[in-house]
């Protein structure tokens, strides 16, 4: 199954010509692949399915989608934690930190489940998201935002001589973002499987001067959620490929050799992983969910009504302070630390860092540790 080839260029360097893409035998897939495509397209199902049922959806996706931000800016060496861009969304903690990088990833994210609802999924749509992900963003001033490369990249090395992959020259990219294109719309190929072919050729192509692994990763949920396998962006693979890091890259390599079987499996077997995890950690939001609602609907009537409120809130950024609390619920300055004392004798918050005695924060710690697990 040939997807292109090395190709010594005049300057001396050898570079990556996509072949006409897709070859028909790329898509005459081992019944291995089909068997374990359909399912991981039954798990991607019912995981779509409890996110019908659970309360407050759209504010639990809110956690899915930072730790799948974090886990994608790690993998391109962002050293900020899921805890930092917490900090850094609640207003907390503005030290000098990149976890800003994970903030960008989630505005690009949220962009592109909103655009897909007017606009198809396209080489413009692409472009778009990658602008929404580095306009403003530390390397911004090195990616162009938004436009495709206009000069040679290379991945890994010092010069175009030693990289360890050279990605193909201009005019040979565009050739293969125009047949990219033309693949997205065939509508004949088991959606899971063309999301795992669409990121591996992305990544082959690597049509931007940075940013090109976590545009490629978004890709991978908004195709799914742009076809419908997904109502909502749950499935997110970067946990997986940051804890299978080297082997993820080792699978994508094995793709542009010609060895598409290898980058599959693997694909699959995140998929079917992440879903599996996702289940389950959507049964322990549930419970709970279920546990600390009970605790608040045991005040009396007039506590229990801001209490749920301010539990809705938690769910979707777990960090909290005094003046968030003012903020967000529209408390008076001395109503902000009774709401939060109240929900420290519930167990539901604890103080971030004990020993600060002014400006505390606090965490919904037994949230924030079902998504560490």
């Amino acid at each position: 199954m040939p997807v292109g080839k090395l190709i010594k260029q005049s300057e001396g360097y050898m570079a990556f010509i996509p072949d006409k893409f897709p070859d028909e035998k790329l898509l005459d897939f081992e019944a291995s692949i089909i068997t374990k495509a359909a399912h991981a397209e039954r798990l991607i199902g019912k995981l779509d399915g409890i996110t019908h049922v659970l309360p407050d959806a759209d504010f639990f996706i809110s956690m899915y989608i930072i730790k799948d931000a974090t886990s994608s800016a790690q993998i391109e060496g962002t050293r900020a934690t899921m805890m930092d861009a917490l900090e850094l969304s609640a207003g907390v903690n503005l030290k000098d930190t990149d976890a800003d990088d994970i903030l960008f990833y989630i505005k690009a994210l949220n962009y592109g489940t909103e655009r897909l609802k007017k606009f198809p999924f396209s080489l413009r749509f692409i472009k778009e998201l990658h602008n929404e992900l580095m306009t403003g963003a530390r390397s911004s001033h090195f990616s162009d935002p938004g436009q495709f490369r206009r000069s040679q990249n290379w991945i890994g090395g010092a010069t175009l001589n030693s990289a360890a992959f050279v990605p193909p020259p201009v005019d040979a990219m565009n050739n293969a973002l125009n047949d990219l294109e033309k693949f997205i719309h065939d509508s004949t190929v088991m959606p899971v499987l063309q999301a795992g072919i669409l990121h591996a050729q992305f990544e082959t192509i690597h049509p931007f001067l940075d940013g090109n692994g976590r545009t490629g990763r978004l890709l991978i949920t908004l195709f799914l959620f742009e076809r419908a396998i997904l109502e909502k962006p749950v499935l997110f693979l970067s946990s997986f490929f940051k804890k299978n890091q080297q082997l993820y890259y080792d699978k994508l390599n094995a793709y542009h050799d010609n060895k598409i079987t290898d980058w599959l499996h693997f694909f699959l077997d995140g998929v079917i992983e992440t879903a599996k995890q996702s289940i389950e950690i959507s049964k322990k939001i549930t419970l709970l969910r279920e546990k600390d609602m009970r605790k608040i609907q045991a005040l009396g009537k007039r506590e229990a009504t801001s209490g749920v409120l301010f539990l809705q809130h938690l769910f979707k950024n777990p960090i909290t302070s005094n003046t968030g609390v003012v903020k967000t619920m529209n408390f008076s300055r001395a109503g902000a630390p009774k709401l939060i004392q109240r929900f420290i004798d519930l167990d539901i918050l604890k103080p971030l860092n004990d020993s600060i005695k002014y400006g505390k924060t606090y965490i919904y710690k037994n949230y924030t540790s079902i998504f560490n697990d």
